[in-house]
């Protein structure tokens, strides 16, 4: 007798009460439903141009990124002998990274750079955080009100006209803060910080609530300590535009001992001119090829370095913030 338990179904049986035999794997095969074509299992072929593809991007990526670093690793004559571009020198030298960081304006341009990334960042998250959490609560008044009016900067761009006239009536040219101001809240961080707040769950605020605990209090020791992932992502958009800045530089800033490195580089690249004067780098047998690719370097490394550090929360921070809400 079959218990009641068993849920499983019964075999079919022939009209003569003889269970039918199951069907060969082929016709079971063929019965089953279609996968869609990107979850079959690749063929030889299909597999194969995958490889090559890949290995034919990444030599694309890749190239542009070992011609610099090679070349900023480069003497003069190895430089001269390969044409310009030298993808794996035979006697690398750092002589081109000293010269730059030996008082050269790449120098001070770097220093500047680092000056107003870490301002900007901190300064940024200091008010970005706190509006995106007012923002997520449901009893702050207006706040409907609020959101529209930062996700109305975000469609609608003043233009250049309009900022330049507000920054120069502010008095903020020639200054720092001309970097640091225009982009110090921006309203595609705010709306991924509102969005994973607003996805905590409200029972971690109303618990915390009837201990006794504040708006600073829970946002400090509760939200924060949550949102350490989206946070981090935050950062790095925030610090990797204050660290690429260059075009407020070139609308505000007048006295060239004030720039950054992205303008001091975009400034030698467009003039044509030379990082360090051809003097110079003749005496010291360095080329000039090799100071511009040295700075170059120097401007992605930073940036290249948080990556690996930051790259874990990627996925969990910007795509839970951008879907709940």
């Amino acid at each position: 007798m079959r218990a009641d338990t068993d849920l499983r179904p019964a075999p079919t049986a022939a009209p003569d009460g003889v269970p039918s035999p199951a069907p060969p794997a082929s016709r079971r095969r063929a019965n089953a439903p279609r996968r869609p074509l990107w979850q079959e299992k690749p063929s030889l072929f299909g597999l194969s141009a995958k490889t090559i593809t890949i290995v034919v991007i990444s030599i694309l990526v890749l190239y542009p990124f070992l011609a610099v670093l090679g070349t900023s690793l480069s003497s003069e004559a190895e430089i001269a002998q390969h044409g310009g571009l030298v993808l794996w020198p035979a006697h690398p030298t750092l002589a081109a990274y000293r010269m730059i960081f030996t008082g050269s304006v790449v120098t001070r341009a770097v220093v500047v750079s680092l000056a107003i990334t870490l301002a900007g960042t901190a300064l940024s998250l200091l008010i970005t955080v706190p509006m995106a959490y007012a923002l997520a609560q449901k009893r702050l008044v207006g706040r409907r009100f609020f959101l529209m009016t930062a996700l109305f900067t975000m469609m609608f761009n003043p233009g250049i006209i309009a900022n330049f006239l507000l920054v120069s009536n502010l008095g903020l040219s020639n200054s720092y803060w001309s970097l640091i101001l225009p982009s110090l809240v921006s309203a595609f961080n705010l709306v991924i910080l509102r969005s994973f707040f607003m996805g905590l769950p409200q029972e971690l605020y109303d618990s915390a609530s009837i201990d006794g605990a504040g708006d600073l209090r829970m946002m400090l020791q509760l939200a924060i300590p949550l949102s350490k992932g989206v946070i981090a992502v935050v950062t790095l958009f925030t610090a990797v535009g204050y660290w690429n800045e260059w075009f407020n530089a070139l609308l505000y800033l007048n006295d060239s001992t004030k720039w950054p490195l992205a303008y001091v580089l975009r400034f030698y690249v467009d003039s044509g001119q030379s990082l360090v004067p051809p003097a110079v780098t003749a005496d010291a047998g360095i080329a000039p090829q090799a100071v511009s690719m040295a700075t170059v370097v120097v401007s992605v490394v930073p940036i290249v370095l948080l990556y690996p550090f930051l790259q874990r929360y990627f996925t969990r921070g910007v795509l839970t913030g951008a879907i709940k809400g």
